[in-house]
């Protein structure tokens, strides 16, 4: 893109510029007034504008343009010209965001260095904000369970819209993931992501994040709503946000503009909004905690990530996926699972889902003392299951039962895990704990134990526990 627009009132000086950047390859445009030069803005974004400070019949002076452009346009590098430079009309321009001030009479060799070093500035610039993109989305959702189906599904489905998203569901189950995989599959794709740790930020100082500021001092000063126009803005646990804060971001969301802290400017924007959540929104709203009108301005489409408890099944996939990663980003070693490792991930207990996996991975990985596969006993133990190697320690209720419901509990507790553990697939359960399915089937029957639809995949329970 090398399209540059020229703004100047007199013309003669316009057209020489125009007419030695045109010899150098560049393609341009001419303004002499504020209202021309606005006009060819807003037909299409210049690549470069070089702009005079004093304009005769207009409406506008050339700050009051620079600043109209980097209030919409931040990215678009501006060369301030002027007859009448002075030192302090420099120190605005560049406060409000130009690249170089330039005085006139002016030797043209000195402009074409100038517009060389801005136009790539501003290349550097784009590329290096891609290249952050794409790190930021290495990491892939995978997972072939039942569950995870539908999760996709739901996903592919809102990426060719732009229309807002909750995403609800425990922490480290996947959310942020979830949004980037819409980012990263829309037509926004190109354009930033950027997140907003609602939790992370003092309830004092979460408007000028979001909103930026303007001071007399350091000029403008953009925030994160600014920083993500174009593209996509993720309200990471948007349940934290301050009430002050969450009254006017819906003001945003209705107007798709605001005014930044200490200005008075209003600053148009163009986002698509994701936010997401691990607590129950509605019990927030009684509270009082959270504004009912702003959870159906962000609750346009719901779509529930599920716990890595709900996906057991993708567990061999995400773990062996944490060990490739780990290898490529830290040297670890590149180990495959046992078969008795991925038994026992699968029936681990996981309150921190899928990010409590990932560590657990690095953390095996760092520890490890060789190479081969990684063997049950380098993970961690249930507490309950301690003592010595090969030997179950009975504990809790268990232990004070005759033998024959002793028996029945542990083999009550041992199917439903195993059969979770599958995802509700009745043929391998019965292929792992080597029994024939018909047989499987009776031992169910007889245990209480019954198989049910729960968001997807088939999950299997006590009888007694759906009843009432």
């Amino acid at each position: 893109m090398s399209d540059i627009l020229i703004v100047d009132d007199e013309r003669d000086i316009r057209e020489l510029i125009g007419d030695i950047l045109e010899d150098e390859g560049y393609s341009t445009r001419l303004a002499g007034n504020s209202n021309e030069a606005m006009a060819e803005i807003n037909s299409e974004l210049p690549a470069l504008l070089i702009l005079d400070i004093w304009l005769k019949d207009s409406k506008m002076d050339g700050i009051d343009i620079l600043k109209t452009v980097k209030r919409d346009n931040p990215d678009v590098p501006v060369v301030i010209i002027s007859g009448h430079g002075n030192i302090e009309i420099a120190v605005a321009a560049i406060k409000q965001g130009a690249y170089d001030f330039i005085e006139k009479p002016f030797n043209i060799d000195q402009l074409l260095v100038v517009i060389r070093r801005a136009m790539e500035t501003s290349r550097l610039r784009r590329e290096n904000q891609k290249l952050k993109r794409r790190e930021t989305t290495t990491a892939e959702m995978m997972g072939d369970s039942a569950a995870f189906r539908v999760l996709m599904g739901q996903l592919d489905k809102v990426t060719k819209s732009n229309g807002r998203v909750m995403l609800s569901g425990p922490a480290g189950a996947g959310k942020e993931l979830a949004a980037r995989y819409i980012h990263t599959h829309s037509a926004r794709a190109n354009a930033p992501f950027v997140t907003v740790n609602s939790a992370g930020v003092a309830p004092e100082s979460m408007e000028e994040m979001l909103f930026g500021r303007e001071t007399a001092d350091r000029g403008v000063e953009p925030g994160l709503l600014e920083q993500a126009h174009g593209g996509v803005i993720y309200f990471d646990e948007v349940a934290d946000m301050p009430l002050g804060t969450q009254s006017k971001i819906l003001r945003v969301l209705v107007d798709q503009q605001f005014t930044r802290v200490g200005g008075g400017d209003k600053v148009r924007v163009d986002l698509r909004v994701i936010s997401s959540t691990n607590r129950d929104l509605a019990v927030e709203i009684d509270a009082g905690r959270f504004r009912q009108e702003l959870y159906h301005r962000l609750n346009v489409v719901p779509i529930a990530v599920p716990s890595l408890e709900e996906r057991r099944e993708d567990i061999p996939l995400l773990a062996q996926h944490f060990i490739e990663l780990c290898n490529k980003t830290q040297g670890l070693a590149l180990r495959e699972l046992s078969e008795d490792a991925v038994a026992l991930l699968q029936t681990m207990v996981w309150p921190g889902n899928v990010r409590q996996l990932k560590n657990l991975v690095e953390r095996v990985l760092i520890l490890g003392d060789g190479t081969g596969k990684i063997e049950a006993r380098e993970l961690p133990q249930d507490t309950a299951m301690g003592g010595e190697e090969g030997r179950v320690v009975l504990s809790g209720i268990l232990a004070t039962l005759p033998l024959r419901e002793a028996r029945e509990a542990f083999e009550r507790e041992y199917l439903l895990t195993q059969i979770n553990r599958f995802g509700g697939n009745i043929s391998r359960t019965a292929t792992f704990v080597g029994m024939e399915r018909s047989a499987l089937h009776r031992k169910l029957k007889s245990l209480g134990v019954v198989t049910g639809a729960k968001g997807g995949p088939r999950i299997a329970q006590a009888e007694e526990e759906t009843a009432g």
